[in-house]
């Protein structure tokens, strides 16, 4: 019942808004400069005192060729030789931070990030996962969730089962488009054959979960072709699909302004991509998670979204929300209890910071107790498509209807519409509104109003 959409095309027109992912909230648009180290000392103390697990994220920035499509932190470059100076400060940061815990906050959850974590090189990869495992509490019984991105085009057999080695047991596949014409027009020349080869190794070295990334709204994509990649996608069968929405900000992105915005798909085309692609999914036993996601039946996050245990973090969605994140590496975020703090985006800054035993906490937020009501709404509905009014009033001693009267006018509009079911005691986010739920999410957060909607994108 979970997975079940209703494709509603004037609804979507309607709803179809710019807005945040909420892979948290506040947003880190809310992000200041007030926060430092200090107000992350404090979390980290915190954090030990309650011995809460860990999940880790590393960002690894660094990529051999530019993707004109990519919004990540990156930096490009051929020289392999520029890691080095990186995972001297990394390794320091790690060491910094790690002070602050105790050795018994085991890492239920790892994730490399980037940029392409494969741009390392073997030696560095196994010198970085054991200065990991010297000052964090990593499992070695392959039950924590250890996962990395992969560039096809920057792995091989051997450098999969280094990573296997190392104790990853999950991967991410970026893959985007399988079109040639598609691919030359982002820069990002990637055969079947090379994805393929990767997964066969994934499979073979019993990797327990294979993702692959997509994106819909690429130049020169068409209904037609991009539905001949996600054909042959279904045919690798990986236990995850994500499929994203491009966002076309090149005032933004400067890579992006080398994409020619006249080859760029029109709405009604994007639309039909994104129509087909969830038929095709849906026909090949896929279930939508919500958010761009979608799991086969038996995948972690399908159990805990029938189970109502699933969350959302900065790294989308997961099963360990109730972890402490730490993030680690330039411009990475983390979330211990109720703060948020990220690093310094500017690489040469990060590092110097470092180079003078400093942490590179560059901004950041802590929640009020107005932002954890509405953290734990938004993420109920994200998460569950439902929301439990009585669940929510127990845990925050309100009158949630009290609370949120102002709103109650935009929620009765959107149950008109078909959107949700709403009734004194709950919302239920309905079939035609599951693909909308963010614009549900969108009432409740109370910042939205002062923020530049151009800096988000489209909910489709």
């Amino acid at each position: 019942m979970l997975d079940a959409i209703r494709w509603d095309t004037d609804l979507i027109r309607r709803y179809d808004l710019a807005g945040p992912r909420y892979t948290s909230y506040p947003t880190a648009v809310q992000f200041n400069s007030q926060v430092g180290t200090f107000d992350l000392f404090h979390a980290l103390r915190d954090s030990r005192k309650a011995l809460r697990p860990l999940s880790l994220y590393v960002h690894v920035p660094f990529c051999a060729n530019i993707c004109y499509y990519c919004a990540c932190n990156k930096v490009i470059t051929k020289d392999r030789g520029r890691a080095l100076p990186y995972l001297q400060r990394l390794e320091q940061e790690i060491q910094l931070i790690a002070c602050h815990l105790d050795p018994a906050q085991k890492v239920e959850q790892l994730h490399f990030g980037g940029g392409t974590p494969t741009f390392l090189s073997h030696d560095e990869l196994r010198q970085l996962m054991a200065h990991l495992r010297k000052h964090f509490n990593l499992l070695d019984d392959d039950s924590g969730d250890y996962g990395i991105e992969i560039d096809p085009r920057e792995a091989d057999w051997s450098t999969m089962g280094l990573l296997r080695e190392l104790g990853f047991n999950r991967v991410s596949i970026g893959l985007q488009d399988l079109d040639p014409a598609v691919q030359r027009a982002v820069n990002r020349l990637q055969s079947l054959e090379e994805t393929r080869a990767v997964i066969d190794a994934a499979r073979t070295l019993q990797f327990r979960s294979i993702n692959i990334d997509l994106i819909y709204g690429l130049p020169k994509q068409t209904p037609d072709n991009f539905a001949r990649t996600v054909e042959e996608v279904i045919s690798l069968q990986p236990d995850r699909l994500s499929v994203f929405n491009y966002a076309h900000l090149p005032e933004r992105f400067m890579p992006q302004r080398r994409i020619n915005g006249n080859e760029l798909p029109s709405p009604t085309q994007k639309l039909e991509m994104l129509q087909r692609t969830i038929e095709q999914l849906t026909a090949a036993g896929y279930r939508y998670i919500g958010m761009d996601h979608f799991a086969l039946p038996d995948d972690e996050l399908a159990i805990a979204q029938e189970e109502s245990t699933l969350q959302r973090n900065f790294q989308g969605y997961t099963t360990h929300g109730h972890c402490d994140l730490i993030g680690l590496g330039v411009s990475a975020i983390s979330q211990i209890g109720d703060l948020y703090c990220q690093n310094s985006s500017d690489l040469n800054h990060y590092q110097n910071t470092l180079a003078g035993a400093q942490l590179a906490t560059s901004r950041g937020l802590v929640c009020n107790a107005d932002d954890r009501l509405r953290r734990a709404v938004i993420q109920q509905l994200i998460c569950n498509f439902s929301l439990d009014f009585a669940e929510i009033e127990r845990s925050f001693n309100i009158d949630f209807q009290g609370y949120f009267g102002a709103l109650w006018p935009q929620l009765q509009g959107m149950a008109q519409d078909g959107l949700i079911e709403l009734d004194r005691e709950r919302i239920n986010v309905l079939p035609a509104g599951r693909l909308l739920v963010r614009s549900v999410c969108m009432v409740f957060d109370a910042y939205l109003e002062q923020q530049n909607r151009q800096r988000f994108s489209r909910v489709i």
